[in-house]
């Protein structure tokens, strides 16, 4: 035992074995060959010492003289250490994630907390590495004063993952259309807005009147609100929606158990709150004979076995979807059919075809997109084809008539995907109905998200 401390304890081993895995982490996983430069850090740290000689002795020299002044370092210096591992393992490995509504019940419910695997697809490198820690875009106790600088900003590199996305991973993203936001009332999408004042005001004057009425800012993609959506098609997929039921390459999407639709109920007495408890129905409107709510499949077969019920009709959505261009007058019930863009397939370009594909060739991909009267140009150049650069995602709600999810903004680029989420470590019930620690639903804990 003696001679494997000592082994162990030679500074030279521990260069070496820093050294390596410094390497493997830092730069053969992320691909950077500039954090190559922390190796003589390394090296100092371990042989020379010639920071350690030079500066970090006077601060050693200062705890043996000073009490306080040991006491002050020792608190700063856990502090520290603390931030850099938790932001290590908040970029590398996982972050946690609460469910802020109810767009995925009755899979994942209001206060369920997740943990949000980043290894499963790959960590992505920050775009703005200068930012305040623990925090996503707006410093604490403000609601405008941005937690990030663009100082620095670096380009879209993903980490080697596990595994790529799967058909129905239940996925955490950052919002595409949030890379535009209105800063007086961030929570409504900027593209709805806009579309509301341009429908009113003209196009042009629409957008000058809504940036007189409010402060428009813009956001990096990794600054921008998080949501969480199930996948439920992948690059090169096409899907159709057909009276709300979805469809993948010409097949139905695989059952999920806990999706649910709006309904219509009616009833020749009212339903009792024992009813809405046993089938867990925390949405819906109405009263006496006549109910709008929530229900899952198998919701909808219990109420049709009771006496009381007459009927039970599922709602159609009649509202307006992606991508709202009278060329496509389709609904979030009657959409498509759309096929989903994969990287290094290649289309015609023409006119009709840009309200599906132009913001992913102009903003996603950062290119200039025009149309001249003589043709479509890219980057000045007339184009009549397009290779798309990257894999885009359809993501949808399992609450599916409660969503904002591609239906209404469209896909998901893979620069925007954050992680897996992988299973509920804890679930608080936020109704107000019951106080801390009752109201934490123990049987949700722990469980796997599928």
């Amino acid at each position: 035992m003696g001679k494997i401390r000592k082994f162990f304890g030679n500074k030279w081993v521990g260069f070496t074995l820093a050294t390596i895995l410094y390497v493997l982490w830092f730069v053969v996983w992320t691909g950077n060959l500039w954090l190559l430069l922390g190796v003589p850090v390394i090296y100092d740290l371990y042989i020379s010492r010639l920071f350690y000689r030079y500066v970090w002795s006077k601060n050693a020299r200062l705890c043996e003289k000073n009490a306080a002044y040991r006491s002050v370092y020792e608190w700063v210096s856990a502090i520290i250490f603390a931030t850099v591992v938790a932001s290590l393992i908040h970029l590398f490995v996982f972050q946690m994630y609460v469910i802020p509504s109810s767009s995925m019940e009755k899979t994942l419910l209001i206060g369920d907390y997740l943990y949000v695997s980043k290894v499963t697809y790959g960590p992505q490198m920050p775009n703005t590495p200068l930012s305040f820690p623990f925090v996503h875009h707006t410093m604490p106790f403000s609601q405008t004063k941005k937690s990030f600088s663009e100082c620095i900003k670096w380009p879209y590199h993903r980490l080697k993952g596990l595994r790529p996305i799967r058909r129905n991973d239940v996925v955490v993203f950052n919002f595409p259309a949030g890379d535009t936001v209105l800063l007086e009332n961030q929570a409504v999408t900027y593209y709805d807005v806009l579309r509301d004042y341009q429908q009113q005001y003209g196009e042009e004057q629409g957008r000058r009147e809504l940036e007189n009425n409010y402060t428009v800012i813009t956001r990096p993609v990794d600054k921008r609100e998080n949501y969480i959506k199930r996948c439920v098609a992948l690059p090169g997929d096409s899907i159709r929606i057909v009276d709300s039921e979805l469809f993948v390459n010409g097949e139905p999407q695989q059952p999920i158990p806990e999706k649910q639709y709006c309904y219509t109920v009616r009833t020749s007495s009212p339903l009792t709150q024992y009813t809405f408890e046993k089938l867990g129905i925390t949405e819906g409107s109405g009263g006496g004979n006549h109910y709008f709510m929530p229900l899952t499949d198998s919701d909808v077969e219990e109420l049709m076995k009771m006496d009381n019920v007459i009927s039970v009709t599922r709602y159609t959505a009649e509202d307006e979807a992606f991508p709202h261009d009278v060329r496509y007058p389709w609904t979030a019930d009657n959409f498509g059919p759309l096929w989903i863009p994969k990287k290094g397939a290649t289309i015609t370009l023409t006119e009709d075809i840009l309200p599906l594909y132009g913001r992913i060739i102009d903003v996603y991909e950062g290119n200039d997109l025009e149309v001249r009267s003589d043709g479509i140009y890219i980057n000045g150049e007339r184009c009549d084809t397009y290779t798309f650069k990257m894999d885009y995602y359809w993501m949808m709600g399992d609450n599916r008539h409660n969503s904002a999810d591609s239906r209404y903004w469209g896909f998901v680029p893979e620069d925007h995907i954050v992680g897996k989420a992988s299973f509920i470590w804890l679930s608080v019930d936020r109704s107000g109905s019951k106080g801390f620690p009752s109201n934490i639903r123990w049987n949700r804990m722990f469980r796997k998200i599928e």
